[in-house]
């Protein structure tokens, strides 16, 4: 889809989700963009290769006039070839400095580097890969602070953190003039962001619905390609210093992106908390809570059969950070009980679809494949009347929008204890929690309990329904898309 135009009012900066990408974050896009005809949207796509993305999954509404696609790891990178150029070492040595957390503000001199990559008078890539300069910058750094890292090990990882650098600079030459620009992460999307305020001097919005750096510090400590302790409590290993290398430059992005933010934007106090705790200035942070709309799936709710479904579902994408394993080895457990019992596991895996063929494997050693069908992408409003029962097995969250969709169509919830599950199932404050549980709320990687939970649910219908009527008052009472919309509508209106 060819979407050109030179100017918007709103340019969202949106690092591997909408439009190609289904899941929570990408619906709440959608909704924003859908709920407010009057302004017009810019849509800016980051993503890592083009082969992890099948093209676009949403309809784009008609108030999108932009759409322009960027991968950071584009195959076919040439072999460096030495050649005689220059750089200001002051200026890179602050920037790197800032990255391994010495330095809790970027100096001025480190972020015009930032600021001129690529441009005339800056650092470009042929410098960076290419320069005896930056080569022997390199090995005085990696000497320096991480001695026991073998320096192929140290280049390599530095060139793949700077390859994005240098393309986030030059998107941010080229994106469409905007009133003002939106990101809906730190991370990358949030350096282009951070780049854009600083060289256009407009407004800059930052919407986190999960902790961008705390989500990286889970990959970083499952990724198979960093090194492993040979033993338990060994921590010399040289995975170690580059886990650290890259959890500084992920901080470190985090960090920049609070600085150019106002409103600085969480779902919940706790994500609120973390975001003042990684640097986020106290005073730009606001809480603007998911909401959905209760009318599109009040028909769910009045086809639900008389008799509570047997059925588990599992609604989400398909990757590890949702640690899918966990409910399936929960079904294990729920089917020994009561074998009638079915999971639904709902949600593609063509963002990780590696670790989509260990869960199916899984399945089948676990002799669930009468038991526990994977479904791909579903309709949820037609989806949720065949439900008894939401199951969330996360290491991390926000505020899952599936447990708020699940709640407007009569289904309870049982979800680990990350992000703001505990306050949607049991409330906050005292009038809420008045409302009764939602739902359970069980421990992370636990098997047996999130099994617990859900035949507890399914062994009384009091106990059911009880936890139904509780989330339908919640969810009517505080997550009305109606009131999130208007929100935005304000922070968009004081931003232009």
């Amino acid at each position: 889809m060819n979407l050109k135009a030179d100017k918007v009012d709103i340019c969202l900066l949106l690092e591997g989700t909408y439009p190609f990408v289904r899941g929570g974050v990408s619906s709440w896009v959608h909704q924003i963009i859908s709920s407010l005809p009057e302004f017009s949207f810019g849509l800016v796509f980051v993503g890592s290769v083009p082969s992890d993305y099948e093209g676009i999954r949403y309809e784009l509404p008609e108030n999108v006039k932009h759409l322009e696609t960027h991968y950071m790891f584009e195959p076919g990178d040439s072999v460096p070839k030495r050649r005689p150029v220059k750089f200001d070492p002051g200026a890179v040595d602050e920037l790197h400095q800032y990255f391994r957390g010495e330095q809790p503000a970027l100096p001025e001199r480190a972020m015009k580097c930032l600021h001129d990559l690529g441009a005339p008078g800056g650092i470009d890539a042929s410098t960076f890969y290419q320069s005896d300069q930056s080569w022997a910058f390199l090995r005085e750094q990696n000497y320096a602070h991480q001695p026991d890292t073998s320096f192929v090990d140290y280049f390599w990882t530095v060139r793949t953190m700077h390859g994005p650098l240098f393309l986030m600079a030059a998107i941010s030459e080229q994106v469409p003039e905007a009133r003002v620009y939106h990101t809906i992460s730190t991370g990358y999307a949030g350096l282009l962001g951070a780049l854009l305020a600083q060289k256009r001097g407009k407004p800059l919005i930052l919407s986190e619905h999960g902790i961008y750096t705390k989500e990286r510090k889970i990959d970083l400590n499952a990724a198979q390609w960093i090194p492993q302790p040979e033993f338990p409590g060994d921590s010399g290993v040289p995975g170690d210093a580059i886990r650290r290398l890259w959890i500084g430059f992920y901080e470190g992005l985090g960090r920049l992106t609070y600085h150019y933010a106002n409103p600085i934007t969480s779902l919940f106090g706790g994500s609120q908390q973390r975001q003042i705790q990684d640097g986020a200035p106290a005073h730009k942070t606001l809480i603007t809570p998911n909401g959905i709309d209760l009318n599109r799936f009040e028909t769910a709710y009045l086809e639900r059969p008389a008799k509570v479904p047997k059925v588990i579902g599992f609604i989400g994408r398909i990757v590890p950070i949702k640690d899918v394993k966990t409910f399936i080895r929960a079904m294990r457990i729920i089917c020994d009980k009561d074998p009638e019992i079915e999971g639904w596991i709902i949600g593609s895996s063509d963002e990780t679809p590696e670790y989509g063929a260990e869960c199916e494997a899984l399945t089948e050693n676990l002799g669930l494949s009468n038991n526990v069908r994977f479904l791909g992408f579903q309709n949820v409003v037609e989806t949720l009347p065949k439900i008894g029962l939401l199951a969330l097995t996360s290491i991390s969250e926000g505020q899952p929008l599936t447990i708020l969709e699940g709640f407007a169509a009569g289904v309870p919830a049982v979800a680990t204890d990350v992000g703001s599950c505990k306050e949607l199932i049991e409330g906050m404050g005292p009038e809420d929690v008045a409302r009764g549980k939602a739902g359970r709320v069980t421990p992370i990687a636990s098997p047996s309990a999130t099994a617990a939970a859900a035949l507890e649910l399914f062994s009384s219908d009091e106990l059911w329904y009880q936890a139904q009527a509780a989330a339908l008052d919640r969810v009517k009472s505080l997550y009305a898309l109606d009131s999130m919309i208007d929100q935005y509508r304000r922070i968009y209106q004081e931003a232009c």
